[in-house]
């Protein structure tokens, strides 16, 4: 049966307004005050131990109010016999051998579990499967004008539950209602080593477990205690439910921060493996990237590949879109090809507008192959550019897209920096620019600072946060910067120094030039034509050039 579009908006209202009525404005509003000043004790502790003197961050976290919150919740549901609903969350960096997640949910570290902030003190059991459902899921961003990649506050909510149990699980009793701070579980395996002392255990009144060891307060740094915050909008799904339907859903509220504009999708999510080979279908086709054209003989070009994965479509905004149409633009004015500029984003149903040939992020290896195929043809690339606006974890992998749609960022829905570095070891091109938007972009940074192997790359980032340490940068990268404005006879380091970028000292002088490769401070300046002749775009290489060149390479 055909559904008619004017019949799916009204069914929509009718599950909106279900979904409003789900949650009483009253005990949303109990829960968010209560979380809000949880997580406010939490990392205003962990700001003032990381960085005592960085009283400017300290104090952003003590004035945190609810209208600059962006608060996430599920519905509390019952099944028809009166049993409450249960559901789990799931985290894209979450931990797991096999990659697929159990249809009923058994083990509950075959998904990576998600476990309490604070728990019993010496308590060392493992979670037990029934400890990872619960009766809602409660998220609240505090600083949604970033980037995914920053920490989030990630709630469980049990209802009807007694004081007694829920002092034992630790949590915050509002009046048979149990909220409970979670983080992530396992992440004490990417730790070096652990300092306990009683003096810090009984600091902070209790410690908790995260996959069965203490932690807290007793961790040796803040940037161990980094490790397990939660940066990733949780996939939140029933107990029983094999589809895995997202249920976590943003809250519009006049006391809450407005909810982003998402990018609209054509068609419903499917994964691409439900996609029927002899369906040529627009959602099913995937257009392969062409490279044919890419590299010439004896011509070299200026190339660009832009990359924002967006993980999930509620972790997909405008803004991103934005953020590609106004570096893309910037590449045009640069003398940047349309055939030498290839965009990665999202899923395949995704809507964008004014970026002509654009691929979808699921494509990895297409990714990959694109980035070593420019940088391993000789004589190919002039100037690269590497423009990177993803969700980030905090070891600086980025997520791409969840094409299996299990939550989980499985090997190929993951770009991490070892791959990148792999992709851009020894790169032919005469320079490799590195366009940096997103969060932990400093893991990035002190990797190419220390390599022998990547003496042409040089990274640009946005703006950090204060804290001195590569691992706690988190970009404020929606704020308007200065990329955007380089013109053609722009001299980056110039341009970059007066901007938000750090540690350029390395790169000066490969910075010392235009976009496209240009002098800066000629006397006379450089003509328009000149520019575009000699530099933008792709420029023929003479025979005898072409052969020193490559006799000079091998």
């Amino acid at each position: 049966m055909m559904k008619h579009p004017l019949l799916i908006f009204i069914l929509n209202l009718v599950v909106a307004a279900l979904v409003a009525k789900g949650v009483p404005q009253v005990q949303l509003e109990r829960w968010v005050h209560s979380g809000i000043q949880s997580f406010q004790w939490d990392q205003l502790d962990r700001c003032i131990r990381a960085s005592p003197h960085s009283g400017n961050e300290c104090r952003r976290f003590a004035h945190l109010s609810p209208s600059a919150v962006t608060v996430y919740t599920s519905e509390p549901r019952t099944t028809t016999a009166g049993i409450s609903d249960k559901v789990l969350a799931i985290l894209p960096d979450s931990y797991s051998s096999s990659g697929l997640i159990s249809s009923k949910f058994h083990d509950a570290f075959s998904i990576g579990p998600i476990v309490n902030r604070r728990a019993r003190r010496h308590r060392y059991q493992l979670p037990l499967p029934g400890s990872m459902t619960h009766d809602v899921v409660l998220v609240l961003d505090p600083t949604p004008s970033e980037n995914f990649g920053h920490p989030v506050a990630l709630f469980y909510v049990d209802l009807n539950v007694t004081k007694k149990r829920c002092s034992h699980m630790d949590g915050i009793y509002m009046g048979n209602e149990c909220l409970t701070q979670v983080l992530k579980g396992r992440c004490q395996n990417q730790m070096k080593h652990w300092q306990t002392t009683p003096e810090r255990l009984m600091g902070h009144g209790h410690s908790w477990l995260v996959g069965g060891v203490p932690y807290g307060t007793a961790l040796s740094n803040s940037v161990s205690e980094r490790l397990c915050e939660v940066h990733f909008l949780p996939l939140v799904v029933g107990a029983g439910d094999n589809n895995r339907t997202q249920r976590l859903r943003c809250v519009d509220h006049r006391d809450f921060s407005r909810c982003p504009q998402l990018v609209p999708i054509e068609t419903p999510s499917m994964p691409i493996s439900s996609c029927e080979l002899n369906k040529n279908t627009r959602r099913c086709h995937q257009q392969p990237v062409s490279t044919r054209l890419s590299c010439r003989l004896y011509q070299t070009c200026d190339h660009a590949i832009l990359i924002s994965g967006g993980w999930r479509q509620q972790m997909t905004f405008q803004q991103h879109v934005q953020n590609l149409q106004r570096f893309y633009r910037m590449l045009r004015i640069n003398g940047f090809q349309k055939d030498h500029i290839k965009t990665f984003f999202a899923s395949s149903g995704h809507i964008l507008e004014k970026l002509e040939g654009a691929y979808s992020a699921t494509e990895k290896t297409a990714i990959r192959s694109h980035v070593s195929y420019v940088c391993r043809k000789q004589h190919c690339a002039d100037s690269f550019v590497l423009y990177l606006n993803s969700p980030t974890r905090n070891d600086g992998t980025m997520l791409l897209w969840d094409a299996n749609f299990n939550g989980i960022a499985d090997l190929k829905e993951r770009y991490s920096v070892n791959e990148l570095l792999t992709d851009l070891a020894g790169c032919m091109a005469s320079r490799v620019f590195l366009f940096v938007d997103q969060s932990y972009s400093g893991v990035l940074s002190k990797r190419l600072r220390s390599s022998q192997k990547h003496l042409n790359v040089v990274l640009i980032q946005r703006e950090i946060m204060s804290i001195k340490n590569y691992q706690t940068q988190v970009d404020h990268s929606w704020e308007d910067n200065t990329w955007t404005h380089i013109s053609p006879s722009t001299c980056l380091l110039d341009h970059l120094s007066t901007g938000a970028s750090h540690f350029l000292d390395q790169w000066a002088g490969i910075l010392n030039i235009t976009l496209a490769g240009a002098p800066c401070n000629v006397t006379p300046p450089l003509t328009e034509s000149e520019m575009r002749r000699w530099y933008q775009g792709c420029q023929n290489l003479p025979t005898a050039l072409w052969h020193r060149k490559y006799r000079r390479i091998n």
